[in-house]
């Protein structure tokens, strides 16, 4: 009789520890899965990174107009340098932000972005962009920031996306917490 209570309990301790362990370790993958998952769907506006444009562009034109979004207490002013373009549907678009810090102190920043609507994400791609990599502003510095993108035909082939006439491409500067990184901050 002891021996079987001794036995269930050795079993409740290891499913638990098993347990322990893959929380754990479902908590530490949650992030990459997460962001895996909104590169590929879209979700939340995530768009997409290509190398190079479709081959052919159709003959329907989309507007994308142009956000620009500074954090509190970052001291740059942050702006598209044209509020929208109007391309046709698979054509290269070049737009330009342009940042300055309005501080004595240089500045350690860095911009993400998203589309609306969300759905669109997943068909509008970046060639490059400035995002998600700290950037050093110097002291008064001014600096014209590029981002190249297109919008993926096969938006006109989704029932949800098909009759859509406007993205928005969004982005949000804010302080870097990672300190300073040497480059140029293009990707």
């Amino acid at each position: 009789m002891i021996e079987q209570i001794e036995k269930k309990k050795r079993l409740t301790a290891i499913i638990v520890i098993v347990a322990v362990a893959g929380m754990t370790g479902m908590a530490f993958a949650a992030v990459p899965l997460y962001e895996a998952f909104c590169r590929i769907t879209g979700y939340g506006g995530t768009t997409q990174t290509a190398e190079t444009a479709p081959a052919q562009a159709l003959d329907r034109r989309i507007e994308v107009r142009f956000d620009a979004n500074t954090a509190p207490e970052l001291p740059v002013e942050f702006a598209p340098k044209q509020n929208a373009e109007t391309l046709r549907i698979g054509e290269t678009g070049l737009a330009f932000y342009t940042v300055r810090n309005t501080s004595d102190e240089p500045v350690i920043a860095r911009a993400t972005y998203n589309v609306t609507p969300h759905i669109a994400g997943q068909y509008f791609a970046k060639i490059e962009c400035f995002c998600f990599q700290d950037r050093v502003l110097a002291p008064g510095e001014t600096t014209d920031l590029p981002v190249v993108f297109f919008v993926d035909p096969e938006l006109v082939s989704d029932p949800d996306t098909s009759g859509l006439g406007t993205i928005t491409l969004s982005y949000t500067f804010f302080r870097s917490v990672n300190g300073p990184a040497i480059g140029d901050g293009a990707s």
